[in-house]
């Protein structure tokens, strides 16, 4: 119970058919609203009249999520520390916790829903396409999703506010959190800066044209517009609008195409660390739907396999049938099936 809405009903409909224990896990955080969410879950967990606990697991989410964010920061890449999240703490560490002490299942508020097929347990699109985040749960294996129960998978946002609303759950009017959890407030570009350093370089249109400085080309992420430190300052340079097409951390080199440039877009792209929710790899290649961002509405790809040899990890090639808009490195390629349920994801590489 993360102190939110979402989690606060999951707790309620699961106690129609199970006897329920609330788990607020404490991370670590630059903020004190970690204190505050913790009093809110515990105040719901009154309401409904449900044992509860404090899990702390700072340590452990400072290394499995902080540091891997910076460090992939500091390589270049962009990483997506909420996968992360639900790998290492919340469906790794915290699921070991609690089927030590006696739990036959974990439930979290994700919007997800899981589909038992012959074999083995399959993640699917929630019934809110708005809040789907089966996006962010593509590296679960089945010897954790046995275990897991997503009940808002059937219910919409609207369904899930007015359910606290009629059970008058403390937090029913609580907004959603944004952002990245742990860093709260401040921007997370400063975040980085103050961890990493700056390192100030060249940015350059793709003709080669040097019309500014930024302040380390690790801290920025492909596609990127506000915040890139272009003033307007250069003759002819005054409105016109810039995004980030490419970026060399050798060179500590920016590059920025102007307006929604086709050097924006890609067609095609590799993906490491690959995790298929089957436990198996199916036979490549494979019409599939994918997304390279959350959010991003579901598009026509193609899976094709790489041989792999000694010097090289095992990589897949997705193929768009259409190009897609900022590929960025480090971030999540999820694929599904045409039916809508998920195959596997990866890591952009």
């Amino acid at each position: 119970m993360s102190g939110g809405v979402d989690s606060s009903v999951t707790a309620l409909l699961l106690l129609k058919k199970y006897d329920v224990t609330g788990v607020y896990m404490k991370g670590w955080s630059l903020t004190g609203c970690a204190e505050d969410d913790a009093t809110d879950a515990r105040r719901v967990a009154g309401t409904l009249d449900i044992p509860f606990y404090v899990f702390d697991f700072e340590k452990e989410f400072k290394k499995s999520v902080v540091d891997y964010m910076v460090s992939g920061y500091a390589d270049g890449v962009t990483p997506n520390p909420d996968v992360m999240c639900n790998k290492e703490i919340k469906f790794g560490l915290f699921l070991k916790t609690a089927l030590k002490l006696g739990a036959d299942y974990i439930a979290t508020g994700h919007y997800a829903r899981l589909v038992k097929n012959n074999h083995f347990t399959s993640i699917a699109a929630a019934k809110d396409v708005n809040k789907d985040q089966t996006y962010f749960l593509w590296a679960l294996a089945q010897e954790q999703l046995k275990h897991c129960l997503f009940p808002l998978g059937e219910y919409t946002k609207p369904q899930v506010r007015a359910l606290a609303k009629k059970y008058k759950l403390p937090t029913a009017e609580k907004p959603d959190s944004q952002g990245i959890c742990f860093v709260g407030e401040i921007n997370v570009g400063e975040f980085l800066k103050e961890k990493l350093g700056k390192n100030p370089g060249p940015i350059k249109t793709l003709k080669g044209k040097t019309i500014g400085t930024h302040d380390g080309a690790i801290f920025y992420t492909i596609g990127q517009r506000k915040g890139i430190g272009i003033k307007g300052s250069l003759s002819g340079e005054q409105g016109k609008i810039y995004y980030v097409a490419a970026k060399d951390v050798d060179t500590n080199t920016l590059w920025v195409a102007e307006g929604e440039s086709k050097n924006l877009f890609a067609k095609e792209l590799l993906v490491k660390n690959i995790n298929w929710i089957s436990g198996k790899q199916p036979k490549l290649p494979i019409k599939c739907l994918a997304r390279i961002r959350y959010r991003q509405p579901l598009q026509k790809a193609e899976l094709r396999n790489i041989p792999n040899s000694d010097d090289r990890p095992k990589l897949v090639q997705m193929v768009f049938d259409s190009p897609q808009r900022a590929v960025t490195p480090g971030q999540s390629a999820v694929f599904y099936s045409r039916s809508g349920e998920m195959l596997g994801g990866g890591v952009i590489l």
